[in-house]
């Protein structure tokens, strides 16, 4: 697999405590081992714009993930897919202030955004709210997993 990490944000980020949680995460939801991952982190102005652009949103987010070949979580029954995994892109300012307000600090937020991008780009989504339930479930036991101190967000 090849998880590149990128921080082009002006805060810290421990990007080898991210490319560990990255390859769990991955490996808990038996994607191939050489499908490839772009973890981004960026100031606020570029997830702004890249936010409005992709996704008709106005304003800043805290993470956002575009996938790559669609690639689908293998079953313990079927091989997984070889492939592009896609990209994620997470504001450090915004998990901050996420992380502050939440009472888990910001390692634990960009632990929570991590999961919750690469769930998005297995395909998981939370618009109706069967989907909102399957996929925050499914991103508390893969953070539980981990050891995060992180709760669900929503």
């Amino acid at each position: 697999m090849s998880t590149e990490i990128i921080n082009e944000s002006e805060q810290e980020v421990d990007v080898e405590h991210v490319a560990k949680l990255a390859r769990f995460l991955l490996e808990q939801l038996r994607v191939h081992p050489q499908a490839d991952l772009r973890i981004k982190f960026g100031d606020e102005a570029t997830i702004t714009e890249l936010n409005e652009r992709y996704f008709d949103t106005e304003g800043p987010t805290d993470v956002l993930s575009f996938p790559g070949d669609e690639l689908l979580p293998g079953r313990l029954d079927e091989e997984p897919e070889e492939g592009d995994l896609g990209d994620i892109i997470i504001a450090p300012t915004i998990a901050a202030k996420q992380g502050e307000a939440a009472g888990h600090g910001t390692v634990a937020e960009i632990e929570l955004l991590t999961t919750h991008g690469i769930l998005h780009l297995l395909g998981y989504d939370h618009v109706d709210p069967d989907e909102h339930a399957e996929m925050f479930a499914l991103q508390a036991k893969l953070l539980k997993a981990w050891g995060s101190s992180a709760t669900a967000p929503d």
